[in-house]
Parts: structure tokens; C-alpha cells; sequence
């Protein structure tokens, strides 16, 4: 496959999750020696500087990432129509440096600390769920719903004998 096919493929006929993980942009220097790493995904809360572009040198915090529109918004970044209006401008993650991180999320820093995943995830017990949900249901709602399994476990049977 020709290089640009290849290179159109991966940017603009992405899918959600693929263009998801390539909005990660470079940590400025002194987070790199904190974290030991070159780059990082761009969440909202983070505070960033544009490097390159018709706003370089502006700071700020970005206020949304977009896959679909393959950038994110920073807080203060904004172009004016004819009319007066202001919009927000998506800028591409390539063209900013993050300075500092949102900490809100214990299973992000976790990762880029070297630290151990899953440790960040609550873990919910099965006798968390109230009583009052499971009361809802009658005996005879109960008693129709095993009877709808059994007869739908039948007819899977009786099709994978065929």
C-alpha cells in the first residue's frame, strides 16, 4: 500500500478508538523527569501551552478533547466570526506541550507512575446492591422469568441439535 493511502488511512478514515489514542501530546521538561515518560493522552483539566500555530505562546486549560474533530479546545482560545460571535478553536494535540496534569484520575497517575493499575478501581461487593431493589419484583414475575429462560434454553438446544 502507497505511504499517503497508509497515512490517510490511519488520520482521516480512523476509527473512534483508534483516533481516540492519538490525542496524546508531549509533557514539558520537567514532567518528563518526574514521570520518565515523552508523552501522554490529553484529558480535560490539563493545563497546556501551544508550541506552534496561530496561538503559539498562549497557556491554558483545555476545556474538551474531541476524537471526532482530532483536537481539543483550550479555555481562552477563541476566534471571532463577521457577525461578533466567538467559537472555539480545535487545535491538534501535535502543536501544544502539557505543563501540568489533572490528578483527578487515580488510575492515569497510577499508569504514569509505574504503579499498579487496577489498585486505582473501587472495588463493589455484590451485598451493596439494596434490599429494596430485589423486594420490587413479585413471585409470579420471578416465576415467569425462569420459565422464559428454560423454554429460550430449549429452543437453543433443540437448534444446535439440527
Amino acid at each position: 500500500m502507497k505511504a499517503t493511502k497508509m497515512r490517510n488511512k490511519q488520520i482521516y478514515y480512523a476509527n473512534m478508538q483508534t483516533a481516540s489514542t492519538q490525542l496524546s501530546s508531549m509533557l514539558s521538561k520537567n514532567l518528563r523527569k518526574k514521570y520518565g515518560k515523552k508523552s501522554v493522552r490529553v484529558t480535560e483539566g490539563d493545563s497546556v501551552k501551544v508550541i506552534r500555530g496561530e496561538f503559539d505562546g498562549v497557556d491554558g486549560k483545555v476545556s474538551k478533547v474531541s476524537a471526532s474533530d482530532n483536537g481539543l479546545t483550550i479555555d481562552g482560545v477563541q476566534k471571532e466570526k463577521l457577525k461578533g460571535e466567538k467559537y472555539d478553536v480545535f487545535i491538534h494535540t501535535s502543536n501544544i506541550v502539557i505543563t501540568s496534569l489533572n490528578t483527578d484520575d487515580k488510575w492515569r497517575m497510577n499508569k504514569l507512575e509505574g504503579k499498579d493499575v487496577r489498585a486505582a478501581r473501587p472495588v463493589t461487593k455484590k451485598s451493596d446492591v439494596k434490599p429494596e431493589e430485589t423486594d420490587s419484583l413479585t413471585e409470579a414475575e420471578v416465576k415467569k422469568s425462569e420459565s422464559t429462560n428454560k423454554a429460550s434454553q430449549t429452543k437453543k438446544k433443540k437448534s444446535e441439535e439440527k
